[in-house]
Formats: structure tokens, C-alpha cells, sequence
């Protein structure tokens, strides 16, 4: 797998939900106890984020965190 594709697995289904939610970065951000632009580094890949990060993300998105780092485990 590539350096950095994990993190634009994750960016992908971050931004996918987000659309279908029709959140904006700040609401996800808030739900997910993280500041916004933390939330748009992420889905610029700028970031690696932790695994306490990815259980906050997943848990806020109502999946696990393998489906959050899988191709298309987020529609």
C-alpha cells in the first residue's frame, strides 16, 4: 500500500459522509470533539492522525474504524 493511502482513505470517507449528512466541517468537527481545521487537514491528507482521533471519527459517523479505513467503506 502507499505512504499516504490510508490517509486518503480516510479522507474520502470523511468527506463522503460529511455530503451525505450534509454537515459542514465545523458541525462534524464539533460532534467529533476536534477543532474544524483539524477536520479539513485531515481530508487534505496533511495529517496523521492518532487512533484516539480515529475511534472519535467512527464513533461520531456510527461505523467501526476498519470501515473508516476502507475504499468505499463510507457511501
Amino acid at each position: 500500500m502507499a505512504k499516504n493511502a490510508l490517509r486518503a482513505v480516510l479522507a474520502e470517507n470523511l468527506r463522503a459522509y460529511r455530503a451525505r449528512e450534509q454537515l459542514s466541517q465545523d458541525t462534524f468537527a464539533a460532534h467529533c470533539e476536534v477543532h474544524r481545521t483539524y477536520v479539513g487537514s485531515v481530508e487534505r491528507c496533511e495529517r496523521n492522525v492518532t487512533l484516539g482521533t480515529l475511534e472519535l471519527f467512527a464513533k461520531a459517523m456510527g461505523v467501526s474504524v476498519p470501515v473508516l479505513l476502507t475504499k468505499g467503506g463510507v457511501k
